[in-house]
């Protein structure tokens, strides 16, 4: 009985030894363990505040950057102008689905005048009279009916653009088919400008000839006017339109609104094509709208203080 109880004793501490030791061991860990967190935190670098501050200050840069374009984009404006609508040319179908406002310009007197001013009406398109105007070089038959020439008497020219109002629907304005001679004529322009005055219709200058008297004219009578900036397709081809489109941004870098006219008839499909696939980056650079909206915003700027 005596051996039972010593041998049990001493089973006993033994365990009570080993658990001490487990004890002390478990306790040696967790103290080696928080003196090397404290080392280590002791001799990590510390964090390069420089770089974060500069990374924020960069962020916020490119957020500043992003907002100032994006301003400068909402104030400046491209307006589009198609010319030559009213015989049914190539590429009408294509350029009346494109996806944005532009201004459509209808010949007078011609198959198709009444059934594409009101087409380009419904779908909220500007429509303005493209008056056939004779230039300096070309057969005066190559006008179409109706045309403004400079021999006509002033009672004849007078009759002849009333006449060309009145037979394109929902006009607003007005600009010159050709007309390099005509638009340096000042008597001419000048019964021009008025019945557009009197019409209340806007002159768009299209800007054939380095000559034109249509600035002058228009400021005496006080008729609103807006001038072309950029020939799209005076060349048919896609590359040169594509190009075109190039100088209508590099033009924008420079000024608050850019007018364009591109044509339907032989670079009507192509100029529709390049015109829809630059629409992306058009609306990244400027917002695009009827030419009627550019001339308000001129008027306006005109009678600010």
């Amino acid at each position: 009985m005596k051996y039972r109880n010593r041998r049990l004793d001493l089973q006993n501490g033994v365990f009570t030894m080993l658990l001490r030791r487990t004890r002390t061991r478990r306790t040696l860990r967790i103290a080696f363990a928080t003196i090397g967190t404290f080392v280590l935190l002791a001799f990590a670098p510390a964090p390069n505040l420089t770089t974060s501050t500069t990374t924020a200050a960069q962020m916020q840069s490119n957020i500043s950057t992003e907002k100032q374009t994006e301003a400068t984009a909402a104030s400046k404006r491209i307006a589009i102008v198609i010319d030559d609508f009213g015989n049914g040319m190539t590429g009408t179908a294509e350029m009346m689905k494109l996806p944005f406002p532009f201004t459509v310009a209808v010949m007078p007197f011609m198959p198709t005048t009444k059934a594409d001013a009101e087409t380009a009406h419904k779908l909220g398109h500007d429509v303005i009279v493209h008056m056939p105007m004779e230039p300096n070089r070309g057969k005066k038959e190559w006008l179409g009916p109706g045309a403004i020439t400079t021999d006509l008497t002033d009672a004849e020219i007078r009759k002849r653009v009333e006449a060309a109002i009145d037979n394109v629907p929902f006009a607003v304005g007005m600009n010159n088919h050709m007309g390099s001679k005509v638009t340096a004529d000042e008597r001419v322009m000048r019964i021009v400008l008025q019945v557009c005055k009197e019409r209340g219709l806007f002159f768009l200058d299209s800007r054939t000839t380095f000559k034109t008297v249509i600035p002058k004219v228009a400021a005496e009578l006080e008729v609103p006017l807006v001038s072309n900036d950029v020939f799209l397709d005076d060349v048919y081809s896609v590359a040169h339109i594509s190009k075109q489109i190039g100088i209508l941004r590099k033009h924008l870098q420079e000024h608050e609104k850019c007018i364009a006219i591109g044509h339907v008839g032989p670079s009507g499909k192509k100029t529709a094509a390049v015109l829809l696939s630059s629409t992306p980056s058009l609306r990244e650079n400027a917002v695009i709208v009827k030419l009627s909206e550019l001339v308000r915003r001129t008027s306006d700027q005109q009678i600010l203080p």
